[in-house]
């Protein structure tokens, strides 16, 4: 096979809420406005899959559901998620050879075994390891840069392996570092940032990322990834890597899942968040309606310590409880027929949400989460029309393809 038959794999990589997914949907939504045959892998290392869901319900995949192959429940770079990473690959490859496939990566995602894997690989060529930082994660938890690499090197002198040595080696191991988020810091902020960056790797073309706004055409041709650059420091990570890709959730990170029908209280919500979100909950997202706002379907999405709340969609339960919906009686008719057909008591209403971060607190703050449900006895107040206060912004952003 000549090098012009292999298909380029370019991996998404970069630490939890870094904007993967944002990046990636940009991609998805470039790529079928002007036609080219992309494919898409993405990983979650939760049951839940939401990335997956939400790569699910772009325009692209809507028209194409071969296109996206959903790895979940394990992180990729363990044993068990590179040989589904193998088997969604040759999927994908089995009618036709796309002109690309990008993987997204969970954010616990070691790139290593990654790139070991598809070193080996006759008939794959990978183009790029792009490693998206979070910039405003960065200037908040590590002094904008300045405490990353010094943490790092404790960890070293100490025989101690986190998720700092994760978000630091992520970067060692990329051709290319997207920073995101850099609208949410401080413009001085940012050159110190990409300075340490730049000190971790050399090799790698370093870049700011706002919103996902990343020309695809600029993917199509990029040269094969560079191994020389790597090769010691595989050898030198292989002992503690080989140990990890046992591990189907390393670096003391945990996942919890949070599945009820009922919505989450705005005050006590926004409370909660207030008290409880510290740097040890790495990682919450998921699919959620609040007390106030029982029309939306909204996406919970927060890194860190930044929250966002966004509409993705509206409620079946919704439309139709809404005197206002603007469509057919036929329509009202074809979900009431969907509605009968939920378990939940308030129709397709629903809240899932995944929890991950550090062992030690990731079932704290799930309880804290789950103690923001409605009562049965505010319920009843909702039912009645009841208006709850509510602290968060009213302008949310929305969803589109």
């Amino acid at each position: 096979m000549t090098p012009l038959q292999r298909t380029p794999i370019l991996i998404l990589n970069g630490f939890l809420g870094s904007g993967k997914t944002t990046l990636f949907r940009s991609l998805l939504a470039q790529a079928r406005k002007l036609s080219l045959d992309v494919s898409a892998i993405v990983n979650d290392m939760s049951e839940l899959d939401v990335d997956g869901e939400l790569l699910g319900i772009t325009e692209a995949v809507e028209e194409n559901k071969s296109m996206l192959v959903s790895i979940h429940s394990c992180v990729l770079s363990s044993t068990k998620g590179i040989e589904k990473l193998d088997e969604a690959i040759r999927t994908l490859r089995s009618e036709k050879t796309p002109k690309l496939i990008i993987v997204e990566t969970s954010g616990s995602c070691h790139p290593m075994p990654l790139i070991a894997f598809f070193k080996e690989q006759k008939s794959l060529k990978l183009t790029g390891v792009f490693a998206l930082v979070d910039s405003l994660m960065i200037s908040q938890d590590f002094d904008n840069g300045a405490n990353l690499i010094p943490r790092m090197q404790h960890n070293v002198t100490h025989g101690k392996r986190d998720t700092v040595n994760l978000l630091v080696e992520q970067i060692m191991f990329s051709s290319h570092v997207f920073l995101t988020k850099a609208d949410r810091i401080a413009s001085h902020q940012l050159n110190p940032i990409a300075s340490v960056v730049r000190n971790i790797n050399p090799y790698a073309s370093t870049h700011s990322l706002q919103f996902g706004k990343l020309d695809i055409d600029s993917l199509m041709d990029l040269d094969e990834y560079d191994y020389l650059n790597v090769t010691q420091l595989m050898e030198e990570l292989k002992p503690a890597l080989e140990a990890e890709t046992q591990n189907d959730r390393p670096y003391d990170l945990a996942t919890r899942v949070i599945r009820d029908d009922r919505p989450f209280h705005p005050q006590r919500l926004w409370t909660i968040c207030h008290e409880h979100l510290d740097e040890k909950i790495s990682r919450s997202k998921g699919f959620f309606w609040l007390a106030s706002r029982d029309k939306h379907a909204m996406l919970w999405n927060q890194a860190a310590g930044g929250i966002s709340l966004e509409i993705i969609g509206s409620w079946r339960a919704g439309i139709v409880a809404d005197e206002d919906h603007g469509i057919s009686e036929m329509e009202i008719a074809q979900l009431k027929e969907m509605l009968a057909e939920e378990k939940g008591r308030f129709g397709d209403r629903n809240c899932d949400v995944t929890v991950i971060g550090d062992e030690s607190r990731v079932d704290r703050f799930t309880e804290a989460l789950k103690s923001c449900f409605l009562s049965d006895e505010e319920i009843e107040l909702w039912r009645g029309g009841h208006a709850f206060q509510d602290p968060w912004p009213q302008n949310m952003a929305r969803i589109t393809n």
